[in-house]
């Protein structure tokens, strides 16, 4: 063979080796973060996790999620908010990085830039500020969506805020958190990553014995209205999503907190 072919032939082998090489280490490397990220941590209150509609259930240290691919976000991301997680540390932030323990692989962060939109924690870095690596863990692209800013910064951080007030006044709460991720057609980036026009919040008081669920629901823009004017029924977040939010509570007491848009228990001081 003229010598013209042989040297592009070679080159083309090696860089072919080399990527085969360099994805099945990498997926080596994936590996047991994926095995890890399958198990239930001891800090994830597994007694009110919700079903997944994906299967793709991921557990981080410090909050779980179920994952869908479709939408390159989670569909929900549900963690307990106790007492003594609420700190006043200053942590620097870090860069967004993709999710590993995700078996797809969360998307990228690139897909944000210049998209207009800011990156939308679903567990609040604000709820994490108790140590370094459960802030840290928050800066996953597993756990944010698109938000337009004023909406982010706005009523959300509000929300927010408030759920932070009612784990100290009630020694603690349960939190689920996500988008509505049917009913829009508005993406971003090269992966497509989907703009929910709706995101929802469920708070859990489950400490006293006397429990109580208020669920939110908000359209994804920025008012000026008081958070109870966005309190729903968790059937009705159920019924958008088709995701049951808490199948482990006894049968009685899931109906009828489920029922219930009654936010009269929880103080909106």
């Amino acid at each position: 063979m003229n010598r013209k072919y042989i040297y592009p032939i070679l080159t083309i082998l090696a860089v072919s080796i080399i990527y085969i090489v360099n994805s099945y280490l990498d997926e080596k490397e994936r590996e047991p973060l994926i095995k890890e990220a399958k198990e239930l941590k001891k800090t994830t209150n597994s007694n009110f996790l919700p079903t997944s509609t994906t299967g793709a259930i991921v557990h981080h240290k410090y909050y779980s999620l179920s994952y869908s691919e479709d939408n390159e976000q989670a569909e929900w991301v549900a963690y307990e908010l106790k007492k003594n997680h609420i700190s006043r540390n200053d942590f620097k932030r870090p860069y967004f990085e993709i999710d590993n323990s995700v078996s797809t692989v969360s998307a990228d962060w690139r897909n944000y830039k210049n998209s207009g939109y800011d990156r939308g924690h679903f567990c609040p870095a604000g709820d994490r500020k108790f140590s370094k690596e459960a802030f840290t863990e928050t800066f996953l692209t597993s756990n944010i969506s698109p938000q337009d800013h004023d909406f982010n910064a706005g009523i959300w951080n509000r929300l927010e805020q408030k759920v932070r007030y009612w784990a100290t006044k009630y020694d603690g709460v349960y939190v689920v958190t996500g988008g509505i991720l049917n009913d829009t057609e508005i993406t971003i980036g090269d992966e497509d990553v989907t703009v929910p026009k709706y995101f929802y919040k469920l708070v859990l008081d489950y400490n006293n014995g006397k429990p109580k669920l208020v669920a939110f629901l908000f359209p994804h823009r920025e008012s000026n209205k008081p958070l109870y004017d966005f309190v729903t029924t968790t059937d009705k977040i159920e019924e958008l999503t088709g995701i049951d939010f808490f199948p482990h509570l006894e049968d009685d007491i899931e109906d009828k907190l489920e029922a219930s848009n009654n936010y009269k228990g929880w103080s909106f001081r």
